[in-house]
């Protein structure tokens, strides 16, 4: 893809497109290298010259973020509500004896888009008031810049979630005021990645902002990070042993995946990693995926 050189140009294209030729743009445009030898700079090229009122508004990290966490869990919903109907499916689901209802389903989707509505979105707009805004490089990163911080990212965070997650399990007090209604329910499935309460959300919306600021991660490997780890947590609440699932994989068991998650949620003090097995293993809070001796629950409307 050519790349423009100055910023008159592009900024015109851009007022002509919105026919706004008259009011004064409110965000500073980037300017456009003539040549890079990385591989994303066509791609990033792209998104700063068709798109870049969306990626540089403050609300799209929200979009970004709901949207990803919306479209991962809708196929497995389905696949809850076709049960049985769809065995080469169905035959890979960990707690077969317990099946979401649409209630269940519907209260926990409910309460992700009630705390976006009442706290995401107006804690966004408050910083929009009090921030200015971020001009967005013109230069792309690397893919090996991708890889290293994204994976940096991961594990920051990981760490992070493992030490607060082991707390509020461990404290009567914090896990029934902060994080026992993401327990409702002793089979998780995809709706109930997001069934948060609002301390949580807030704690795991900080960690996520700030994550990329320490290690400087280029937007583009925070937007990466985004989409994939939102992927990562609600493979984990799926309720599904797929064989070609993230933590198949990866080889060594480096990834707890659905079967760990299952059974934090039918043992909760055991597997507090979000994402990887490491922290787990090194403090002997794994517990490896079997049959439990609780008594079971079933769960109806």
């Amino acid at each position: 893809m050519s790349s423009l050189c100055t910023l008159q140009p592009q900024a015109s294209r851009v007022t002509r497109m919105l026919n706004i030729s008259k009011v004064q743009l409110p965000l500073q445009l980037p300017t456009f290298s003539r040549s890079s030898d990385r591989l994303l700079q066509p791609l990033w090229d792209y998104f700063l010259f068709n798109h870049y009122f969306l990626i540089s508004s403050p609300f799209f990290p929200v979009i970004l973020c709901f949207s990803s966490y919306f479209f991962s869990s809708l196929p497995f919903a389905v696949l809850d509500l076709l049960g049985d109907k769809v065995p080469s499916i169905h035959r890979y689901k960990i707690q077969q004896e317990r099946r979401p209802t649409m209630r269940m389903m519907a209260k926990s989707f409910g309460r992700a888009v009630y705390n976006h509505l009442i706290f995401v979105l107006p804690a966004v707009l408050t910083q929009t008031c009090f921030m200015p805004s971020v001009a967005l490089p013109s230069s792309a990163p690397t893919m090996v810049e991708v890889l290293i911080d994204g994976l940096a990212a991961l594990l920051l965070f990981d760490t992070q979630y493992y030490m607060w997650h082991f707390v509020h399990h461990k404290h009567p007090q914090l896990y029934r005021w902060v994080h026992a209604i993401h327990h409702e329910y002793m089979a998780p499935f995809s709706w109930n990645t997001q069934q948060i309460s609002i301390p949580e959300l807030l704690t795991v919306g900080f960690w996520s902002n700030l994550d990329p600021i320490l290690l400087k991660c280029h937007p583009f490997t925070t937007w990466c990070v985004t989409i994939f780890s939102i992927w990562m947590s609600v493979e984990d609440h799926i309720g599904y042993d797929l064989p070609w699932a993230l933590n198949h994989l990866v080889p060594f068991g480096l990834l707890g995946g659905a079967p760990a998650h299952d059974m934090h949620h039918q043992k909760p003090n055991s597997n507090y990693a979000p994402f990887f097995s490491h922290w787990d293993r090194l403090f002997g809070t794994a517990i490896l995926p079997g049959k439990i001796t609780e008594k079971k629950v079933v769960y109806s409307l």
